[in-house]
C-alpha cells in the first residue's frame, strides 16, 4: 500500500502503544513518519524521532520545526499522546487536574498550532486526534481523564469547522480499553490484576480488549487521502461498548 507516498506524518506519543502501532502502520502505507515523545528510545525503526515534552511550548515548536525541515513539511498530524488519571471528581488535587489537562488537551493544541503553517500548505492535510470512549460514556473512577477526553472530542469538532477553509480535515478516534503498556501498568498496580483484567474485558461486548494495531488502522484510514470527504467525525473502536447491550 502506498496511499501515503510522498506525505509526511507526525505522531505524538509515538514511541509505544497506540502511537508506535500508528507510526508503523503509516510507514507501512508509504508515509515518511516522525514521532514526538518524551522518550523516543522504543519508537519504530526508520522513523524520525524528536524528544519533547508536550507541556513545553518551546520544545514542541522546536520539534515540529525540525521535523518539517528534515522531512520536507507536514501533511498528517496524529495527536495521540496522553496521560491517565484515576478516581472520582474528588480524588485528584488541582495540580493533577492542571497536569493532565496540560498534556491531554493543551498538548494537543500546542502541537496542532505549531504544525498549522505546514498543514495549510499541504494538498492532503489531515489531523487525527486520539480521544476515548471515556469522553462519551460514564465510566467509573475516571472523572479527570474522562473530562479531558470529552474536551478532545469537542476540540476535534471545533478544529474541523475552523480549518475547513484551509483544506485541513480533522477527525478523531475514540478507543475502548486497549491492550497497551499503559493499561498493563494499571493492571499490575491493582489489588487483583486478574479480576481487574476480567472486568475490563467483560465491559466490552466483544469480550476482549481492543488492540493497538486495530486503533492504528482506524487512525491511518482517517488520515488517508482516500478519506477526503471525512471531517468532523469521531470513529469509535471499542468492541461495541458504546452502542451494544448484549
Amino acid at each position: 500500500m502506498s496511499e501515503f507516498e510522498n506525505l509526511v506524518a507526525v505522531v505524538t506519543g509515538g514511541a509505544s502503544g497506540i502511537g508506535a502501532a500508528t507510526a508503523a502502520e503509516l510507514a507501512r502505507r508509504g508515509a515518511r513518519v516522525a514521532v514526538i515523545d518524551r522518550d523516543g528510545g522504543s519508537a519504530p525503526a526508520s522513523v524520525h524521532v524528536e524528544v519533547a515534552d508536550l507541556a513545553d511550548d518551546a520544545a514542541v515548536r522546536g520539534a515540529v520545526e525540525r521535523i518539517a525541515a528534515a522531512l520536507g513539511g507536514i501533511d498528517v498530524l496524529v495527536n495521540n499522546a496522553g496521560i491517565g488519571a484515576a478516581g472520582d471528581v474528588a480524588a485528584n488535587e488541582d495540580d493533577e487536574w492542571h497536569r493532565v489537562y496540560d498534556i491531554n488537551v493543551l498538548g494537543l493544541a500546542r502541537v496542532s498550532r505549531a504544525a498549522l503553517p505546514w498543514l495549510r500548505r499541504s494538498a492532503a492535510a489531515a489531523v487525527v486526534n486520539t480521544a476515548s470512549v471515556a469522553g462519551t460514556n460514564g465510566l467509573p473512577n475516571r472523572a479527570l481523564y474522562s473530562a479531558t477526553k470529552g474536551a478532545v472530542i469537542a476540540l476535534t469538532y471545533a478544529m474541523a469547522a475552523d480549518h475547513l477553509a484551509d483544506g485541513i480535515r480533522v477527525n478523531a478516534v475514540a478507543p475502548g480499553t486497549a491492550d497497551t503498556p499503559w493499561v498493563r501498568r494499571i493492571l499490575a498496580a491493582s489489588e487483583d490484576p486478574e479480576a481487574t483484567s476480567a472486568n475490563l474485558r467483560g465491559r466490552q461486548p466483544m469480550g476482549r480488549l481492543v488492540t493497538a494495531e486495530e486503533i492504528a488502522f482506524a487512525i491511518a484510514n482517517l488520515g488517508s487521502p482516500r478519506s477526503a470527504s471525512t471531517t468532523g467525525t469521531v470513529l469509535t473502536v471499542d468492541g461495541g461498548l458504546t452502542t451494544l447491550r448484549v
